[in-house]
């Protein structure tokens, strides 16, 4: 005790009141408190715990606010995420709106287990020498290479043979059609010729310059002014804009029969593919409707993507075999025809759900090998030349099929996943059960296909028009270009000649459909 006097006695002398204070009370220095000191300690301790208790209600309030909100905004961007891994390869957007950024998206297709390049008896196209060239040119040596003698008068013992294949330069041929006026010999009076049916103004393009015209600006999707370019610099014909549209609209006006004759024959094919796109119509929305077979395609542009678009086009109101598409609902009022839906859309929206979450995975991946099973065992079967499964093999895929969408439906929603993917499995699964008919119908009947592939490889064209041409101006425009991309596309798929399709439009006289219905 000594000892801690003489160190507070050295710290001066507010060490030794500290010292003081901690060994006797602060009472003994200041004396007993005032009787109402300590009630008046006990209210303002009292008033500053109301004051205190105040604020952490408030703040008790604002955290549990700030987590509402900050749940609302995991939420949103759990769904924000979850969209923006939508791309091609899950869903039914297409590739243009991929992001350059993003990574490849892999491909629905399995490896065939076959070698890159052409199949065994495949048959190749390779550049052969011809047995009669138009022009021959003679390399003749003028010496010996060893003793330099002359060989101008020599015999030529063999030629080595190799050709150059170059394409000739074409110009205009002008045919001039002159009628002739005769006197008669007996009464003296005149009488002159008739031009044919094709010569009809003093002067004009004949059907070889107008077919190769709708040829770059139709079926190659050249703007007007690029295929007045075209024209001038490959065939030296200076030919403007507006006589490119005057040919466009009067191929069109002479392709309205064969369009209906198409129109026709779709109606009695026993299955047709259906699809619909958007595309600008005078900067305005609008769409292109396909209806088509292997050997036939009919295109027409709406204004609306839905019944009221279907009904005006008339080929799905009649029509009574089977209908191929995406699942639109539009399609399921015409009840006349039965309706197949594209395994391959059903496999991007499968796809997706498999990579969103772990929860929806579980029943996601099991569902698409199944279907992917499915379409290898048809094509196997096809292939050795059966028409139909085996009712076990049949029975088997089918219960499996049932009992895998009933495991979705009745799993439960996962707490992690937004709700608006929940919402999208649920519809997905639901289809999936009502519509299992539709689903599965290529495995009851081989002539359905597992896929809505050939509609969406028709209007593929259609959206390049859009990138290489822009929108249409009008929706005259858009109908003519209809009508010829249909023809085109249908003659392509027959095997004839587009140029020659073409010019026999030109003429008056379309090619004729062949008699087998697609």
């Amino acid at each position: 005790m000594h000892w801690q006097i003489y160190q507070a006695y050295l710290g001066g002398p507010h060490a030794l009141f500290r010292l003081f204070e901690d060994a006797f009370g602060k009472e003994a220095l200041d004396g007993p408190p005032a009787p109402d000191q300590q009630q008046r300690q006990i209210d303002d301790l009292s008033a500053q715990i109301a004051r205190l208790s105040v604020q952490v209600e408030k703040l008790r309030a604002e955290v549990s606010e700030l987590r509402g909100l900050n749940f609302q905004l995991l939420r949103r961007n759990a769904e924000l995420e979850a969209l923006v891994m939508k791309d091609s390869h899950n869903s039914a957007r297409p590739p243009s709106t991929n992001s350059p950024c993003a990574k490849r998206t892999r491909s629905l297709r399995r490896s065939s287990g076959r070698l890159a390049g052409g199949q065994r008896g495949h048959r190749g196209e390779t550049l052969r020498l011809a047995p009669r060239p138009n022009r021959i040119v003679e390399h003749r040596p003028q010496e010996c290479r060893r003793c330099h003698a002359s060989l101008s008068t020599t015999q030529v013992v063999r030629h080595l043979r190799q050709q150059v294949f170059e394409v000739v330069p074409l110009r205009l041929r002008v045919t001039e059609h002159r009628l002739a006026v005769v006197r008669c010999h007996a009464c003296g009076c005149t009488t002159q010729g008739e031009f044919s049916d094709s010569v009809r103004s003093g002067v004009q393009y004949g059907p070889g310059v107008k077919a190769r015209v709708l040829y770059l600006q139709q079926y190659q999707l050249l703007p007007y002014q690029r295929t007045s370019e075209a024209m001038r610099d490959l065939f030296g014909c200076r030919i403007s804009a507006g006589t490119v549209a005057n040919i466009v609209r009067e191929c069109a006006a002479g392709l309205v029969e064969t369009e209906l004759q198409i129109k026709q024959k779709l109606r009695r094919s026993s299955v047709i593919h259906a699809d619909e796109t958007g595309l600008r119509i005078n900067q305005r929305l609008a769409y292109m409707h396909v209806a088509s077979t292997p050997r036939l395609t009919h295109y027409a542009a709406a204004t609306h993507r839905g019944r009221t678009a279907i009904d005006e086009i008339n080929v799905l109101p009649s029509y009574r075999g089977t209908c191929v598409h995406d699942g639109l609902l539009s399609y399921t009022y015409y009840d006349r025809c039965r309706h197949a839906l594209c395994g391959v859309h059903l496999l991007r929206e499968l796809t997706y759900f498999e990579e969103v979450a772990a929860e929806t995975k579980a029943w996601a991946s099991p569902l698409k090998e199944l279907l992917l099973e499915m379409k290898r065992e048809v094509e196997r079967v096809r292939a050795e030349g059966a028409k139909r499964l085996a009712e076990d093999k049949l029975r088997s895929l089918t219960e499996s099929y049932e009992r895998l969408v009933a495991e979705g439906r009745h799993a439960q929603s996962p707490p992690g996943v937004p709700q608006a993917v929940c919402k999208q499995a649920r519809n997905l699964l639901l289809r999936l059960e009502r519509r299992k008919a539709e689903v599965l119908l290529f495995l009851t009947d081989f002539s359905v296909p597992f896929d809505n592939n050939q509609a969406e490889r028709d209007l593929r064209m259609i959206k390049l028009q859009q990138k290489t041409s822009g929108c249409f101006r009008s929706e005259e425009g858009a109908r003519r270009f209809c009508r010829i991309r249909g023809y085109l596309s249908t003659m392509r798929k027959q095997g004839r000649s587009v140029l020659q399709a073409l010019e026999g439009a030109c003429r008056g006289k379309p090619l004729r459909l062949r008699k087998r219905i697609g």
